[in-house]
């Protein structure tokens, strides 16, 4: 693992030079905000050793670093999902081998079904918390004690540090940013009716098929996390009518600007 993430480190700076302390990551939907971006240069997740290729529809697979605003910031245009059929070792590894270039603070996006009843598309939601109902973990098989120890504390994956700033950020702009409990499943296939309504009961108030296994894998290597899922939808028998990607996409579209703005000012308090 660590000379996997040496040879990956050796390609990235060799293209960027220092890594940016800030990392965005840009759910399905939510490229646009590299428009805002002075783009400094970028590459292909093929061109870097051991990163796999993104295989799903509004995930391009791209490092890109350039300035957000008066900060200079890298983004994940895209990630891997456990559905496409990676291991979870390499869906985790472009964020351990970012972390391992020296990015410190891990803004994390994501697409999601509302399950709260009060929750609309259209609206962003802070994640507080995680159900890890993907039946795996990053972290199985041997511990490498250069990353992490080998029994992490969960208590705060998402720093209450950087949610706090996120709110006033929100606060600010009169952006309306919900609080709640994100629920990570494998997918591909959308949930049941009776399976939301389990997650319901379990206490989920979106839920997605991404972000938890970073999450873990990057509070496994001690660093901070913020996190956001864009409810895009509302999971199967919560709304009415079938799901589908492209209304996901289309749904994307609409919160973006919101969405952009917080981050650009959130990039900047952080960087303060």
């Amino acid at each position: 693992m660590i000379e996997k993430l040496e040879q990956a480190k050796k390609v990235i700076l060799g293209k960027f030079g220092e890594m940016p302390k800030t990392l965005i990551t840009l759910g399905s939907g939510l490229g646009s905000l590299l428009e805002k971006m002075k783009i400094e240069a970028e590459i292909d997740f093929s061109q870097i050793p051991h990163f796999k290729s993104a295989t799903v529809a509004g995930h391009f697979g791209k490092l890109v670093v350039g300035k957000l605003g008066t900060q200079r910031v890298a983004c994940l245009k895209g990630r891997l999902h456990y559905y496409e059929g990676y291991s979870m070792d390499e869906v985790v590894f472009p964020f351990r081998a970012l972390a391992w270039c020296g990015a410190q603070t891990f803004f994390l996006s994501n697409a999601a079904g509302g399950i709260h009843p009060d929750m609309k598309p259209g609206e962003l939601m802070l994640i507080t918390d995680h159900i890890n109902v993907m039946g795996n973990n990053p972290l199985i098989g041997a511990n490498h004690e250069k990353l992490g120890t080998r029994f992490p504390d969960m208590t705060q994956v998402y720093s209450i540090e950087l949610r706090t700033k996120l709110l006033e950020i929100a606060d600010r702009q009169g952006v309306k940013l919900r609080q709640g409990i994100y629920a990570g499943v494998h997918g591909p296939s959308y949930e049941t009716p009776a399976e939301v309504n389990m997650l319901r009961r379990l206490g989920a108030d979106a839920i997605g098929m991404s972000t938890v296994p970073e999450a873990i894998a990057l509070n496994h290597m001690g660093k901070k996390i913020v996190a956001v899922s864009c409810i895009t939808n509302l999971a199967a028998g919560v709304g009415e009518g079938t799901l589908n990607h492209e209304e996901v996409l289309s749904a994307a579209k609409h919160i973006q600007e919101s969405f952009s703005l917080l981050v650009e000012e959130f990039c900047n308090v952080v960087s303060e």
